[in-house]
C-alpha cells in the first residue's frame, strides 16, 4: 500500500516509511498527571481509540503508560506517540527516558515538539532514537514549510508527520500541500479550537443539517482531508462522541463551506505566533 493511502476501512493511513497510523487519535495535552489522565486514556481505549498522543512536556507519560498497561488492550494494538522537548539537549537520551516513564520498549511515533533552537539540530538524535529501536517512526510538530525543507536537506531518514494546529478555521492549505508533496502527513491538533469552534453558527447549521454534533462535523472535515486528527477531552461522553465520525460523510457543499471558515489565508506557517 502506497504512502499516504488511507486503508480500506477509512481508519488508518500509511506513512512515508510504510508504517500505519490510526487517523483518530486521543490527545492528553493539559490533562493532569495522575487519576484524571489515567481515567481519560482508559475511557478512550474502552471506547475504541487505538492511538494515544502524549509528550515529554505534558508531564503525563507515566499516566498514559499505566492506563495502556491496565487497559487489557494488547500493546501492539495501541499506537503511542510522544514528543521530544527541545528545551532538552539530546533527543535519543530523552526517548529512553520517555520509554521508562511509559513502561514500553518503543513508541510508534516520536516527534520534535517545536523548532526551538532551529529546525535541524535535534534531527540527528531523532534518527538515532529510531535506529536504536526506541521509535518506529519519527516526525516533527509546529514546523513551517521552510522548516520542513531545512530538515529534509539534512535528513537521512525524513520526517513522516508534521503535527500542527489544524481545523477549518486554521486551514493551512499551503502547509498541507507542501507536506503532502514531500510524503509527510499532517496531524491536526486542537481540531475543535480547544472548544471555541464548537459555538460557531456556521458549523452548527451544517451539524443540524447532517444530524451530527458540531464536534463531529469538525473532526469529520479533518478525515475528509486525509488528516490524522487528535481531539482531547476528559469527559467520557465527549470522548465517545468524538469517536463517532466514521459512519457519515460531508457533502462537497458542506466541505466548501467549512473550508471558507479559514482565518489563516491558507498559510504555509504552522503557527500564527510563537509560544517558545
Amino acid at each position: 500500500m502506497a504512502a499516504g493511502t488511507v486503508t480500506a476501512d477509512g481508519r488508518a493511513r500509511v506513512l512515508g516509511d510504510g508504517n500505519q497510523i490510526p487517523l483518530l487519535g486521543f490527545g492528553v495535552w493539559q490533562v493532569d498527571d495522575g487519576p484524571e489522565c489515567e481515567d481519560a486514556v482508559r475511557s478512550a481505549l474502552e471506547l475504541g481509540y487505538r492511538h494515544i498522543d502524549t509528550a515529554q512536556a505534558y508531564g503525563n507519560e507515566g499516566s498514559v503508560g499505566r492506563a495502556v498497561a491496565a487497559s487489557g488492550v494488547p500493546r501492539e494494538e495501541v499506537f503511542i506517540t510522544t514528543k521530544f522537548n527541545p528545551a532538552r539537549e539530546d533527543a535519543e537520551r530523552e526517548a529512553e527516558r520517555s520509554l521508562e516513564r511509559l513502561g514500553v520498549d518503543h513508541v510508534d511515533l516520536y516527534i520534535i515538539h517545536w523548532p526551538q533552537g532551529g529546525p535541524t539540530w535535534a534531527w540527528d538524535g531523532m534518527q538515532r532514537a529510531k535506529e536504536r529501536g526506541y521509535a518506529r517512526s519519527i516526525g516533527v510538530s509546529n514546523f513551517s514549510a521552510q522548516e520542513i525543507d531545512e530538515v529534509l536537506a539534512v535528513a537521512d531518514t525524513p520526517p513522516v508527520v508534521n503535527q500542527v494546529q489544524f481545523s477549518p478555521f486554521e486551514y493551512r492549505r499551503r502547509l498541507l500541500e507542501h507536506c503532502e508533496e514531500r510524503g509527510i502527513a499532517i496531524e491536526a491538533y486542537s481540531p475543535l479550537g480547544t472548544g471555541r469552534h464548537l459555538g460557531d453558527e456556521r458549523v452548527a447549521r451544517i451539524a443540524e443539517r447532517v444530524g451530527r454534533t458540531p464536534a463531529q462535523v469538525l473532526l469529520r472535515w479533518c478525515l475528509e482531508r486525509d488528516l490524522i486528527v487528535l481531539p482531547k477531552s476528559t469527559h467520557r461522553e465527549r470522548i465517545d462522541e468524538n469517536a463517532q465520525i466514521f459512519d457519515f460523510t460531508l457533502s462537497d457543499e458542506d466541505l466548501a463551506a467549512l473550508d471558507a471558515l479559514d482565518t489563516t489565508g491558507g498559510t504555509d506557517k504552522a503557527r500564527e505566533s510563537k509560544w517558545w
